[in-house]
């Protein structure tokens, strides 16, 4: 009855929205809206072709997307006057306007299995770089698109495609139905019929390289002799080469749109994808509530049908309260260093030496015997402008000519290819651009002309040469790829830092995975990152959490393939509580920042960096529930109605319960905890449960690690599992006997074979 009277509202709704578009005033201005109806009731449930006919012929492409496989809805151009009115019809739960997402943007993958043994010398956990990892696991992708001819995906070895696997090929105007195969089993595309015709609409290829960076990253196929024109030379692979790509081109040179997101996961559902990734994102603090967060929903939906969702924390960091993608059925990644630094030298007379980043292919002497010049005193002649940025036409080529220009990253208004070719326009010979550690790309391309980025803290040192300096010289060397750097890993500056601005009981990021530097597939016609005179390259750099987010998904796809009875939330367990929070000097992880080098903690890296061989044997597992979900968006104020609309799995019985809050949500059963304190010495109770993954009969101790003025007790501090216990539940309390802003540690269960690790933080309001 439930799922005709879904049908019939649904119905009746677009006839409703048919019949009003005609009177709406066609002076109006209309935007696109989403309309957001909840979980599909049967595979009935669809927006009929005769009814989306109708609605076209009254008002020319007004609908954009509908969505009829996984949950209902679709997107239209409103006027806000329909929009409000559509939003009062029963069923509906949100109506909101389409939202724009950004892009959250070779050795990594020795270092995570080489670093995880160094640190834990885990029972069997020698990696194996077999093209069988992730076998047949098919890892959906959401992003730009992808260069089909890429080495990186073809399919040699690679057997039949899945018969499970629902998908399709389609065909774009400079992209084949032929451009598929065994590796690459599906490829679309999203553009709004109101979009221009550029050359990234109307095909799945990729004309940005983020999308095809982010496939070959996941699972792309072993190609030796890669490199970028020489540096990080070596074979590139994806975590999981034996894994299929399916790619979703959601995204155009001016974002990602909701609803092109959502039509992508509701596709996706249907095509029989494993694992989605997504390394997209809001901008720190303008993460929507879940009934308008366009990801949030369709991951949902996903995880529902046990679909497995990975998405980037954001680049916003080092500050505070900026993740985002922190609905709890997503694992969200940060980013994190390797033991692989770029970097570009810069020599100095005196003997002085100044280690920079940046690529550039420098032609300069190796000895630093050419003229160093602070931009500041280079301005040109009555500009009112401050020359100091470097911006165009405020240097005097007289002052600038033959020698090395000292910028400074002041100001976003201009790029670093605005503010070399600055310097390069008025014939100077090299670049040198200091830039605040926060706002630093990792290693920015330069291309043929001697150029580097230096910290503030670098700079000063720069600064005082030149001030001190009757005559200063320099110098900049060609980019070197420097192996075994210590430390590693230490949190990327860039990577999203939690607590999620809108609520403290739930710990975001979850986990960290490398994201600075990497070397993966790039589409073969970019001549903007090529070297002057030589072909575009096969590879290139991206730093991000765009390029950590597929890191993890290779890690998930691995799993899945090896247990495929494993849910969603096992696999995120396996990799949360078996992460490593120690770097290659065996000493505890960094945050590198403007103000130096200090502990990182759960707020930056989740439960710590995932390894690829330690969710292999995970002992326990904390199992979430859908109904925990549910519960959930009961804590976060929805209301019984509304969740059993979201939700096509939720029993009959369930109602939120009465004393609903934001508090409850630290019960949800995640691998981590975290608890809000609002009064001094208050005291917070929480409980999880365990699901023995290992040994049939063991018996396991609680280990805490907390700070003195916090007060932690588990009970009960044993759990013995049997072959019939297979589940046991503990209660942790929590005291503060001090007031600091937050607390953080961790609980370790151990049988003295396998170590299972939660982290913990506690806050005050």
């Amino acid at each position: 009855m439930k799922r005709v009277t879904l049908v019939f509202l649904f119905s009746l709704l677009l006839v409703y929205f048919i019949r009003e578009s005609k009177a709406a005033s066609q002076a109006e201005g209309h935007g696109v809206y989403i309309v957001y109806m909840g979980a599909t009731g049967s595979s009935n449930n669809v927006v009929r072709d005769d009814q989306i006919q109708l609605m076209t012929t009254r008002r020319k492409n007004a609908v954009v997307h509908s969505y009829r496989n996984s949950f209902s809805g679709f997107a239209a151009r409103l006027s806000d006057a329909e929009a409000q009115s559509i939003a009062q019809q029963p069923g509906v739960i949100s109506v909101f306007p389409d939202p724009v997402f950004q892009l959250h943007t070779t050795r990594s993958w020795e270092f995570l299995t080489d670093q995880y043994d160094l640190v834990h010398s885990f029972p069997n956990s020698s990696g194996s770089n077999s093209t069988s990892k992730g076998a047949d696991t098919i890892i959906g992708i959401f992003d730009t698109g992808i260069w089909p001819e890429s080495e990186s995906f073809n399919d040699k070895g690679m057997g039949p495609v899945p018969s499970r696997w629902k998908g399709t090929c389609t065909k774009g105007y400079d992209f084949n139905s032929s451009s598929c195969n065994r590796k690459l089993i599906g490829a679309r595309f999203y553009d709004d019929a109101g979009d221009s015709a550029t050359p990234v609409t109307g095909t799945p290829r990729d004309h940005d390289g983020h999308g095809t960076h982010v496939a070959a990253t996941a699972a792309g196929s072993p190609v030796a002799g890669a490199s970028y024109y020489g540096l990080a030379a070596g074979t590139a692979k994806g975590g999981s080469p034996g894994s299929r790509i399916a790619v979703y081109r959601i995204c155009t040179p001016y974002g990602c749109s909701g609803s092109a997101i959502m039509k992508a996961f509701d596709d996706a559902i249907a095509d029989g994808v494993d694992i989605i990734n997504l390394s997209i994102g809001q901008p720190a603090g303008a993460e929507f509530e879940f009934s308008t967060n366009p990801i949030a929903i369709g991951a949902f939906h996903a995880v529902e049908k046990g679909i497995f969702v990975v998405a980037s924390a954001g680049n916003d960091g080092p500050l505070r309260e900026t993740v985002v993608n922190v609905a709890p059925w997503i694992f969200t990644v940060a980013a994190t260093t390797i033991d692989r630094n770029i970097e570009t030298h810069i020599p100095l007379g005196g003997n002085k030496l100044i280690k920079g980043g940046g690529i550039s292919f420098s032609n300069l002497k190796k000895s630093p015997v050419y003229p160093l010049v602070d931009s500041r005193s280079a301005n040109l002649t009555m500009y009112d402008g401050d020359a100091s940025n470097c911006e165009p036409d405020t240097l005097d080529e007289h002052k600038v000519k033959g020698k090395i220009v000292v910028c400074y990253h002041l100001t976003d208004d201009y790029s670093i290819e605005d503010r070399l070719n600055e310097v390069k326009n008025k014939s100077g010979i090299g670049f040198i651009l200091i830039i605040p550690d926060d706002e630093l790309i990792v290693a920015p391309n330069m291309g043929s002309f001697p150029g580097a980025v230096i910290t503030q803290r670098d700079g000063v040192k720069i600064l005082l040469y030149l001030n001190l300096t009757r005559n200063p010289v320099a110098t900049i060397l060609p980019t070197v790829s420097v192996d075994n750097f210590k430390p590693a890993p230490v949190v990327a500056f860039f990577s999203s830092r939690g607590p999620a601005y809108n609520t403290r009981n739930l710990l975001k990021p979850d986990i960290a995975a490398p994201g600075t530097a990497i070397l993966a597939a790039w589409p073969a016609n970019d001549t903007e990152v090529a070297r002057s005179g030589q072909e575009p390259p096969l590879f290139n750099f991206l730093s991000g959490t765009s390029v950590s987010c597929p890191h993890v998904s290779a890690i998930v796809a691995t799993l899945k393939s090896q247990n495929p009875t494993w849910s969603p939330s096992a696999i995120r367990s396996a990799i949360m509580t078996t992460a490593f929070q120690e770097s290659n000097l065996k000493t505890p992880m960094l945050v590198n920042s403007a103000y130096g080098e200090y502990l990182a903690n759960p707020y930056d890296f989740g439960a710590g960096v995932a390894t690829t061989s330690g969710p292999r044997e995970p002992g326990l597992v904390y199992e979430t529930e859908i109904t925990d979900y549910l519960l959930f968006l009961c804590s976060a104020g929805y209301n019984t109605s509304t969740v059993k609309l979201i939700s096509k799995t939720v029993p009959d019985s369930f109602s939120c319960p009465t004393n609903s809050s934001a508090e409850s949500m630290s019960n949800m059963n995640y691998p981590s905890i975290a608890v809000s304190m609002s009064k001094e010495r208050e005291t917070k109770q929480v409980i999880r449960t365990l699901t023995n993954f290992g040994e049939e009969k063991t018996e396991y101790t609680a280990i805490i690690a907390a700070p003195d003025a916090l007060r932690v007790r588990v009970h009960p501090s044993t759990l013995k599992f049997t072959s019939s216990t297979k589940k046991l539940s503990f209660q942790v309390t929590f005291k503060a006997t001090s007031r600091e802003r937050e607390y953080f540690g961790s609980i370790t269960w151990t049988n003295g074979k396998y170590k299972v690790r939660s982290p913990f933080v506690v806050s005050y309001w």
